[in-house]
């Protein structure tokens, strides 16, 4: 029938985008609970540890609209894929390493990768769908990266108590190459819009040092002090960088950043509702299988199985979410997403303590995850629904710009916080998960540590649910 053509090739195209979406979530998740395994093993400080997972969040983020950009000149397919191969010989690469630091540079080149396929993913599945499935495709999507969180903090912790760390990478290779050979076959080559070839170099290395300084001001601010040369070296690049790149981009003939979509209410409203709950819930996963590690003393096979039912909750609402677009608006789905996770984060901060119980935990997980689930696929379809396909990557990629720097701020501010109670010598033991074994008040320091966190999420997290209103009442 000619009429399934279309759609056929709809859910072909969010299999490859899927299946690329599990391959970078598992490589996450399994870092989050991998991550002191790594660190003993390579005996990483707390500045290596650390960068094993800021240095990734932080490249992706800032070759995000870069990358969004040289999509729409040439072709989602071909940069796509190359972000396919880039990823997937960088993980056989990382985990040939000879120490911490090595490692942090092959996840940075990873992320090059993954950036290519962060900005192009939601692109590709909103090009493919028509408008009235387009929120069961972008459900699907998002789900995938649930799997990911599923599956990803159990494997991480028996291949890196079984196998070794060196697993932790190596598995991305097999799964990346059969991505690869699906998505040469089903993607189809696009042929670009040439009434906008222009590239504009400089507004794009001006992202590159404006929001590169910012991050790295903010992931290191806590740790090195606002007086250090790094930190002060970051602030300077922003401070200098921003007025430069907003006055490049108003009169370049084709801006890397499009100014111009800030005008409009509903756009701004959503890209900071996405920012805000990306720094609410990124750094959940990683906070709780490290508490199991480092104040209960389990493994991380044991760790990692405790973290399941945020994955679970988040998959089931994020394929459900699909369908009840059907029923209610996205924008009003959001709404109820980011209020439930607000919701989860306020259960995990009641009850936490170093005897926390296991039932109470997971009870704010299952909220956590029923809001991220709902919240994520809602909020992409509500901001991109009816764009054109020519502004499709460099729109997504702005939203996930936002979203990943709320990533890395998140990141920063769960790991600065949770130790800030304790004396700096003992913060290599928090990543290496052994602070349960010392006598003292160590574990109930960094317990406190823990409350700061969950009470900064959660007032993060009322922020997102009031930027979501707003978006209702601009639309």
């Amino acid at each position: 029938m000619p009429a399934a053509t279309p759609i056929g090739h709809a859910w072909r195209t969010l299999s490859v985008v899927s299946l690329a979406s599990v391959l970078t979530g598992l490589g996450g998740s399994a870092m989050n609970v991998a991550l002191p395994e790594i660190a003993r093993h390579t005996q990483a400080g707390a500045t290596a540890a650390g960068w094993i997972l800021l240095g990734f969040q932080l490249t992706t983020t800032v070759l995000m609209v870069v990358f969004g950009r040289l999509a729409d000149l040439f072709g989602r397919r071909r940069l796509y894929l190359i972000g396919l191969a880039t990823y997937t010989v960088a993980a056989l690469l990382a985990g040939l390493a000879p120490n911490a630091w090595v490692i942090v540079a092959m996840r940075v080149v990873q992320a090059a990768g993954a950036a290519m396929l962060l900005t192009n993913s939601a692109a590709l599945v909103s090009d493919a769908f028509p408008r009235e499935r387009l929120g069961e495709g972008m459900g699907v999507y998002v789900a995938s990266f649930s799997i990911a969180g599923l599956i990803g903090p159990t494997l991480g912790g028996v291949l890196a108590d079984g196998l070794g760390w060196r697993w932790v990478f190596w598995f991305n290779v097999p799964i990346g190459v059969i991505c690869l050979v699906w998505g040469g076959i089903v993607l189809r080559r696009t042929v670009p819009d040439n009434r906008d070839r222009g590239l504009d170099l400089p507004g794009s290395l001006l992202v590159l040092i404006t929001l590169g300084g910012l991050l790295l001001a903010l992931s290191e601010f806590t740790r090195l002090g606002w007086g250090h040369p790094v930190v002060l070296a970051g602030l300077v690049c922003f401070a200098a960088g921003l007025p430069l790149f907003v006055a490049r981009e108003r009169r370049a003939a084709h801006p890397v950043v499009d100014l111009g979509l800030f005008r409009d209410r509903a756009f701004t409203f959503g890209t900071l509702a996405s920012f805000l709950n990306a720094v609410a819930r990124m750094g959940m996963v990683f906070l709780v299988a490290l508490y199991f590690q480092a104040v209960r003393g389990d493994d991380p096979v044991q760790a990692g199985l405790k973290v399941l039912p945020l994955a679970v909750a988040a998959m089931t609402a994020s394929v459900a979410s699909g369908f009840l677009q059907r029923l209610m608006s996205a924008r009003a789905l959001a709404v109820a997403g980011a209020s439930v996770t607000t919701c989860g984060l306020v259960v995990m901060l009641v009850v936490m303590s170093s005897t926390m119980p296991y039932a109470a935990a997971a009870t704010g997980l299952v909220l956590i995850g029923l809001g991220s689930g709902v919240f994520m696929p809602s909020n992409t379809t509500a901001i991109l629904d009816g764009l054109p396909s020519a502004r499709l990557g460099i729109v997504n990629a702005m939203r996930l710009m936002l979203q990943n720097t709320g990533n890395v701020v998140g990141t920063g501010l769960v790991l600065s916080i949770i130790t800030a109670p304790l004396p700096a010598a003992l913060h290599e033991r928090v990543f290496a998960g052994t602070l349960s074994h010392l006598n003292g008040g160590a574990v109930e320091q960094l317990v406190t540590g823990y409350r700061w966190a969950l009470a900064a999420m959660a007032t993060v997290s009322v922020l997102t649910v009031l930027a979501c209103l707003g978006r209702r009442r601009a639309t």
